[in-house]
């Protein structure tokens, strides 16, 4: 089940609301213009699915989704084992020159968004696609034992260039996915 934790900077340890109904979430988010929404799936995609498995498995259904939106590249996150064994670093608070989307194909994620004072913590889940609009300031958490398969998708630009890294520790500050 989705979820929300909306934190003040200065209090990572404890958020401020907790929201669990998706139509909360989604009325929340809107309000600091993002947006979540359901994207039904049916083909089943197995965590640690090759990224040809993965976008032979819903090509069809993410060419109109990037089209419409204007989104012209994107990356698959498919990873099932230890996050060392992945990758050992912790996420970073990143910006995004372009609109971009995170879309989750299986499992489950932790998508932080840095908005002036606030934080909010979104556990996404199975069939989720969040919209994030450029400048975005975001961070996403796979957790230690990662088992998910996602896509984002971006603007005008390719991964390697449109992510910036902010610089600001706060992402190391904040609950991780397991804890």
């Amino acid at each position: 089940m989705s979820s929300l934790s909306v934190y003040h900077v200065s209090s990572p340890d404890l958020p401020n609301k907790v929201l669990t109904h998706f139509e909360d979430i989604a009325a929340t988010l809107a309000e600091q213009g993002i947006a979540i929404e359901r994207w039904p799936h049916a083909t089943r995609i197995e965590p640690g699915a090759s990224q040809e498995q993965v976008l032979a498995a819903c090509q069809a259904q993410l060419d109109p989704l990037m089209s419409q939106r204007g989104h012209t590249s994107l990356e698959v996150l498919s990873r099932k084992g230890s996050y060392a064994d992945i990758d050992g670093s912790l996420p970073e608070e990143q910006r995004l020159d372009d609109d971009a989307a995170l879309l989750l194909l299986a499992g489950r994620g932790l998508l932080y968004l840095h908005i002036d004072d606030y934080v909010y913590g979104l556990v996404c889940e199975r069939h989720e696609l969040v919209s994030l609009p450029a400048g975005t300031a975001h961070w996403f958490d796979m957790g230690e034992q990662p088992e998910l398969v996602a896509i984002r998708l971006f603007g005008g630009k390719t991964a390697t260039q449109a992510a910036k890294i902010t610089g600001d520790a706060i992402a190391s500050v904040f609950p991780r996915l397991d804890d």
